[in-house]
């Protein structure tokens, strides 16, 4: 992912990822980089220090920030987990109520898949490249009128 998609402030790249992974049906969680494990740690074991690669390029030592930091890539990996709810259609008999409030049993018939992870992944891979996309027209088209603005002051 290239450096700058996304906004320090509205539009936090880390925040419309979590917002797109948590849309999917029986999604219930979401982290990026070190994620909640990152919280026992101390600032100055968390940080992701900054060098220069035999490129040129800046880069970060340890990516705990999951190549977002401050709401913008900074063109490191994208690293994010989701979690996902185990299914609870199944064939199996469980209580539940009926819709005039009567306590009744429910056995699910027809075909139910039993978990959603073989579906999850390809989901997942789908909503971030979304929002991944999104996030790059926004930048392209925000860069190209910033080039455009200065152009036309120079004139």
């Amino acid at each position: 992912v290239p450096k700058g998609l996304g906004s320090p402030v509205f539009d936090k790249l880390e925040a419309d990822l979590a917002k797109g992974v948590m849309s999917l049906p029986a999604s219930k969680g979401f982290e990026i980089g070190s994620g909640f494990a990152g919280t026992t740690l101390t600032g100055s074991e968390h940080n992701d220090e900054f060098y220069t690669d035999e490129q040129g390029e800046i880069r970060t030592v340890t990516n705990r920030s999951g190549g977002v930091q401050g709401g913008i890539s900074n063109g490191e990996n994208i690293v994010l987990r989701a979690a996902f709810k185990p299914t609870a259609t199944i064939r199996k008999e469980q209580r539940t109520v009926s819709r005039v409030g009567e306590e009744t049993l429910l056995a699910a018939k027809g075909r139910h898949d039993p978990c959603v992870l073989p579906r999850a992944v390809p989901m997942v891979e789908a909503m971030v490249a979304i929002v991944l996309c999104d996030h790059l027209l926004r930048h392209y088209g925000q860069c190209e009128s910033l080039k455009y603005m200065a152009l036309r002051a120079r004139e």
